[in-house]
């Protein structure tokens, strides 16, 4: 394996490439791309920036992954139904055990990458997916969709979780925080285009094709990792027991008080999000009468809203700022919006109309942009012996949060949209306590500025 900080050829990065450093984004650019930043020719630093950027690319995509495999197949759930002449509701359990996966998958993903290496279980991972996903295209019956979709979604875990684990590797401090705002932009456009994709395929083919789609991209994927993406966790830093280590090393995470608190407050944060995917559709169009179209565009609007707020955070605040300021504004918003969203809703304000609650869905879910990079940044920065652990235990924590969340926003019926607002207040007025409650930002006195 060659030492850390040796110079890379064809692109590759080192196998044991350091963190980078956090005091230049030059250097840290360089040093994740395994190539030593000082004294490094103008050729030298070119290939490093085109190699940080492929990287990125590469990272994005591996999160980019599950919303693809989920929304692009929302548009063919009518034909599923009629195709293997199963009733709705167990067509439903298909999007159901595929999340359940992801949520699932991460925690066995993690430990195995703290063990083996980021390369090996990643690779396992995307073949499985590409293989289980191929057989869900064939899939005969209901059934054996079903149980296939919860396969691809354990093998779509490994991208999520070990993406994390390998910014966690190669970065620290501002630059991990600002490389995490860096792929919510490229992983924030997958549910944008997601659903658009799922439909055109289906002018030209039937929802297997859905699925072919997905096979093909996890393929190209799968040859990207293998020849791009070299190992970045050293052999002296592998955990080298089995599943009691494991989970003695998840006992000791939850036992770390504020790294439970940012897991919470990022899981908390991302059920008030689950909660408006599930919600939206219905609200929009149902109760405020918009169309499928409008219904889209706000969709759209407010997922670049989370995606350009993100950037704000990786580009402007972050380095200027505190990332727990930065966190205790976006968790503030949220809920302000949530208040706001539940008393429209309610009918306190009198009969409102689409556009106020569609103002407010906006700013809720673009503040999301500044809570999930930097709970996410805040969270890992604590756990540099176990990033493979610690990335399964937030994905996997934010899963679950937000499958419990998910269904209660419709517990009052059709008619109503408090449930959606009550249950994005709850989770924020929860968040917010997690967060000054257990991360207790006043006293810990490491909190990352830049600079």
């Amino acid at each position: 394996m060659p030492e850390s900080g040796q110079k890379t050829t064809q692109g590759h990065i080192a196998e044991s490439a350091p963190r980078a450093d956090a005091t230049t984004a030059a250097g840290a650019t360089a040093t994740a791309s395994g190539v030593t930043p000082t004294g490094a020719t103008a050729a030298g630093a070119t290939a490093a920036r085109r190699t940080g950027l492929l990287v990125t690319l590469v990272l994005g995509g591996l999160t980019a992954l599950p919303p693809l495999s989920m929304d692009m197949y929302l548009p063919a759930l009518p034909e599923v139904t009629g195709a293997l002449n199963a009733p709705a509701a167990t067509v439903q359990l298909t999007l159901t055990a595929c999340l359940a996966g992801m949520a699932l998958g991460q925690l066995v993903v993690g430990p195995m990458s703290d063990k083996w290496g980021r390369r090996r279980p990643l690779l396992i991972g995307m073949i499985v997916y590409v293989l289980a996903t191929a057989v869900c295209a064939l899939a005969p019956t209901a059934e054996l969709l079903i149980g296939f979709r919860l396969l691809q979604g354990l093998a779509g875990a490994a991208g999520i979780v070990i993406a994390r684990a390998v910014v966690r590797d190669l970065y620290d401090g501002v630059e991990m925080a600002r490389f995490f705002s860096t792929l919510m932009l490229i992983s924030g456009v997958a549910p944008i285009i997601a659903p658009l994709i799922g439909g055109q395929i289906l002018r030209i083919t039937d929802w297997r094709g859905v699925f072919y789609v997905l096979a093909v991209i996890g393929i190209l994927l799968t040859l990207v990792v293998w020849r791009f993406l070299g190992e970045t966790l050293p052999a002296e830093r592998r955990h080298e027991g089995g599943v009691g280590e494991a989970l003695r090393t998840m006992k000791g995470l939850l036992a770390d008080r504020v790294f439970t608190g940012y897991m919470l407050t990022g899981g908390l944060a991302f059920a008030a999000l689950f909660a408006y995917i599930s919600a939206s559709p219905f609200v929009v169009q149902e109760i405020y009468g918009a169309s499928p179209q409008t219904f889209s565009l706000l969709f759209g609007l407010n997922s670049v809203g989370l995606v350009a707020v993100g950037q704000i955070n990786g580009k402007l605040l972050i380095g200027r700022v505190s990332l727990d300021k930065a966190l205790g504004w976006g968790l503030g918003i949220i809920l302000v919006s949530a208040l706001a969203l539940l008393l429209m809703t309610s009918g306190v304000f009198g009969e409102v109309g689409l556009f106020p609650v569609a103002a407010g869905l906006f700013v809720l879910m673009s503040a999301m942009g500044l809570a999930m990079p930097n709970t996410n940044a805040q969270a890992l920065m604590r756990t540099p012996h176990a990033a493979g652990s610690a990335s399964a235990l937030l994905g996997t924590t934010s899963f679950l949060v937000g499958a419990v969340a998910s269904p209660l926003v419709g517990i009052a019926g059709e008619h109503t949209a408090v449930p959606m607002a009550l249950v994005q207040l709850t989770c924020a007025v929860l968040a917010l306590a997690c967060f000054l409650g257990l991360c207790r930002p006043w006293r810990t006195g490491k909190e990352v500025t830049g600079g």
